[in-house]
């Protein structure tokens, strides 16, 4: 009698999207695919600056120049206030953070519709496609705070001990990145509008985050209204422990709190509907 082959000896292996009503993260599931994160970030990245004669340059270059136009239009021709730091600075870390967050978003909306070929043809978790996405970003985030270091030599701007938090608020960041992203993401799938009106979008977000104004303006109650804005806390967090902004107040809370909110109803979101993803991506 012949044994038994390898395929009659595997045993048969149901991969299935759960059911309940609240879904559950299994974690080590996740991280059992953690080369396939890798993989994905590694082609975003060589993607983005493909057949570029600049490459990463262009981390800076953006950046850059839009100090120079928001120094010249905000700063000088409108005199915006920018809590005792100079505006270019002001300006500048505030714009590092914005780029990633924009650019990010955009990446983790489109990161399940750029790999259709996989969702359909391969299982893996879904949720890494979009946490795969977030983590570009961060090479030309990096190369931008080196920049900033410089911009505060120019200016003798010197940061204060709150420096040692700068790691919490770039964490803050990240998780505001998952958690617009992880909806649009799933919302991307069925409803391919998403592509066409998020420019848009996130223009409207630049003007309505303190970026090229300070969030001092808002006063009294208005404040934590205009808190609801995630990226209020962020930015404000940001150049508070990196340029020696004022420290943020209790709006940060807030704004922190919204953004932990919104991640987890785009957590459980994406959990419910990605089992539908291979067949209507």
């Amino acid at each position: 009698m012949s044994s038994p082959g390898p395929a009659e000896d595997a045993p048969w292996i149901e991969n299935r999207p759960s059911t309940a009503w609240l879904p559950r993260i299994d974690l080590r599931k996740l991280w059992s695919y953690r080369e396939l994160a890798y993989f994905l970030a590694q082609k975003d990245l060589k993607v983005r600056y493909k057949q570029t004669a600049l490459g990463v340059a262009w981390a800076v270059i953006q950046p850059l120049a839009a100090v120079a136009i928001f120094t010249i239009v905000f700063g000088r021709l409108a005199d915006l206030p920018s809590d005792g730091i100079p505006y270019a600075v002001f300006v500048y870390a505030g714009l590092i953070v914005w780029t990633y967050v924009s650019r990010s978003v955009d990446a983790v909306a489109q990161s399940l519709v750029q790999n259709t070929a996989l969702v359909t043809k391969v299982y893996f978790p879904r949720l890494l496609a979009p946490i795969a996405a977030v983590v570009p970003g961060l090479l030309d985030f990096a190369i931008s705070l080196a920049l900033m270091a410089v911009f505060m030599a120019v200016y003798g701007v010197v940061p204060t001990l709150a420096v040692v938090l700068l790691p919490v608020w770039i964490l803050a960041a990240v998780l505001t990145v998952l958690a617009v992203g992880l909806w649009l993401s799933a919302l991307n799938v069925t409803y391919r509008d998403v592509r066409h009106t998020l420019p848009f979008l996130i223009q409207v977000w630049l003007f309505a985050s303190p970026v090229v104004y300070p969030a001092s303006l808002f006063e009294g109650a208005w404040l934590y209204v205009y808190a609801l804005n995630p990226m209020v806390g962020v930015l404000e967090g940001f150049r508070w422990s990196l340029v020696a902004g004022p420290p943020p107040g209790g709006e940060v809370f807030v704004s922190l709190a919204v953004a932990l909110l919104v991640l987890a109803g785009g957590l459980v979101y994406f959990l419910k509907v990605e089992r539908r993803f291979a067949d209507v991506i």
